[in-house]
């Protein structure tokens, strides 16, 4: 009885430690009683576990469910349950197919419907569920929550999607190129994670290196190998089927599915989150749709640096549909954080109605203006898949290499172009979409076209704002009659504040590597292609042949060289 007692009041006190470092309200429920390996039967007979959470001594509540591939045991899906119970929530923490004692066998997305809305069903009719549910969970656990979203009936109470998507595919072959980095490190992660150090509870280093070794290994279909000294069935699986049109995952895709739904759904992403385009078309295509959706956009990677944003965000959504508690909610539909300025900015959309796509454009000898360029000769280098153009930073996931880096050394290589802009006689800030039209011709048709736009401060360090990668074949996009087709990039969001006196660099290159799969100059599959051909490039910017950057300007860019912005 006494050790219960101190095992009580220690778990209070921590609790109490734990929401004060998050800010979070005052606990209604400090004592916490849980369950462990609740087994849920499937449609097939398959057992899953999972642990229940909820206030000591409370009647029938609702229950907020997180489904996770990662195990229930990890500290940071107690974490959330903890704070959710103390908040009056019942939670339950459910392994999917396959991980951490839970039978059948996991296959990377593919249960994910059938088992939640199994798990769904089970859990409406026990009698401590008040037949309310909501969902709850970042990453693959909020593709979990996509999975069966759309489907129920009745439906959800609330969906807490913390960087995420309803359409993961997208975020495998980014401008039809294979994330080559992100992919396989999820792999890898995934493969081991049950035999890791206290079932991948701390970092295994040695691990991480051999991983980015393996990103050169060819053919990639095979890099699992290098990896983890296996076949991994989704890395094998998602080179496989990197091809255009190949309709693979299109199970595994809801975007469309979701526009039916009528749960309320709030988000939490970051500028520097792999999933970030594809969650904010999420959110502008369910409030367009007349969904009750609210999204945040803070200055996070698809990392740990979240975790604390999307507590704080599952908290005040839930109290506001599951309790009437509306106290915690922010008022505007759309928050987000503007980098280099350090403010918090609220909009009712996005993108915000004040930003103004205007495109600065690819200028002779290296330039950048927002003036059309003059008539010019096109630029020319060439890409080899033997000596891929290195990538450096950006959205990925593996700490340490992601987010903003000086790109001095790629930029002097001869197969990347750079062109850049006078220095800002004022703030400019960017926020919204941003993409890329750029005229281009290969001497085979085949070739990706990579665009970076950076930041170059006043010392000359270059540093990566957003970019973008487009795959050509032969006919896609169609040429004209002189063979140059007009490549259209997409590249991701952002909320940018570049400073007086920096400068806007572009830079277009023919692939970024291992973060994509290097292109081989042919027409072979990614999964299956060793040998590699040079592509040779030639860019274009000169009136009628215009290549430029679109930016979401929030100011009016000052006049450079005598022009206004057309």
């Amino acid at each position: 009885m006494a050790e219960s007692l101190l095992r009580d009041r220690t778990g209070r006190a921590f609790g109490r430690l734990v929401d004060r470092y998050l800010d979070m309200p005052e606990p209604v429920a400090p004592d916490i009683e849980c369950v462990r390996d609740l087994r849920i039967p499937m449609r097939d007979g398959t057992v899953l576990l999972a642990d229940r959470y909820r206030p000591r001594g409370a009647g029938p509540l609702p229950v907020v469910l997180l489904r996770t591939p990662y195990g229930k045991h990890k500290p940071d899906i107690k974490l959330f349950a903890g704070v959710l119970v103390r908040r009056g929530f019942q939670v339950v923490a459910q392994n999917v197919r396959g991980v951490f004692g839970s039978g059948g066998e996991f296959h990377a997305f593919v249960h994910e419907k059938d088992d939640g809305l199994a798990t769904a069903a089970w859990l409406r009719a026990r009698a401590w569920c008040d037949g309310r549910l909501a969902t709850a969970g970042a990453s693959y656990l909020g593709h979990a929550e996509w999975a069966i979203g759309p489907y129920l009936d009745p439906p959800l109470e609330a969906m807490c999607l913390g960087i995420t998507t309803s359409d993961f595919p997208a975020a495998f072959y980014p401008g039809g190129v294979l994330a080559l980095h992100n992919m396989l490190v999820w792999s890898s992660a995934t493969g081991t994670q049950e035999e890791a150090p206290l079932g991948g509870l701390l970092p295994n280093p040695l691990q991480t290196r051999r991983v980015q070794r393996a990103m050169r290994t060819l053919p990639v279909g095979e890099s699992d190998l290098a990896a983890i000294g296996r076949p991994e069935r989704f890395l094998r699986e998602v080179s496989a089927h990197a091809e255009p049109e190949d309709g693979f995952w299109a199970p595994i895709d809801h975007s469309a599915a979701a526009l039916r739904m009528t749960t309320p759904t709030s988000m939490v992403t970051g500028w520097w989150d792999l999933f970030l385009p594809y969650q904010l078309r999420d959110f502008t295509e369910l409030t367009a749709a007349g969904h009750r959706s609210r999204i945040t956009i803070g200055p996070w990677a698809h990392d740990r640096g979240a975790l604390k944003a999307t507590l704080t965000d599952h908290v005040s959504w839930l109290s506001a549909q599951l309790a009437g508690d509306t106290t915690q909610l922010h008022q505007s539909p759309v928050r987000l954080y503007l980098q280099r300025a350090g403010r918090w900015l609220d909009f009712d959309r996005w993108p915000p109605p004040q930003s103004v796509p205007t495109p600065l454009r690819l200028q002779p000898s290296g330039g950048l203006d927002w003036a059309e360029p003059p008539g010019s000769a096109p630029d020319r280098f060439t890409y080899h898949g033997a000596d891929p153009t290195p990538s450096t930073g950006g959205p990925l996931l593996l700490p340490g290499e992601i987010r903003q880096q000086d790109n001095t050394a790629v930029e002097r290589r001869p197969d990347v172009l750079v062109f850049t802009g006078s220095p800002l006689p004022r703030d400019l800030d960017l926020i919204g979409p941003v993409s890329a039209v750029v005229h281009v011709r290969t001497d085979s048709g085949y070739g990706d076209v990579f665009v970076r736009l950076c930041d170059v401060d006043r010392a000359g360090v270059s540093r990566n704002v957003t970019d973008g990668i487009l795959r050509l074949r032969p006919g896609a996009p169609a040429a004209d009659a002189d063979g140059v087709v007009a490549a259209r990039v997409e590249m991701h969001p952002t909320g940018y504040r570049f400073l007086r006196g920096h400068s806007l660099r572009v830079q277009v290159a023919g692939g970024a590597f291992p973060r994509f799969a290097r292109h081989h100059g042919t027409g072979e599959p990614a999964a299956s292609a060793v040998a590699c051909r040079p592509v040779r490039f030639e860019v274009f910017h000169e009136p009628g042949r215009p290549s430029a950057v679109v930016l979401p300007l929030m100011t009016a860019p000052a006049p450079s060289g005598g022009s206004e912005p057309a």
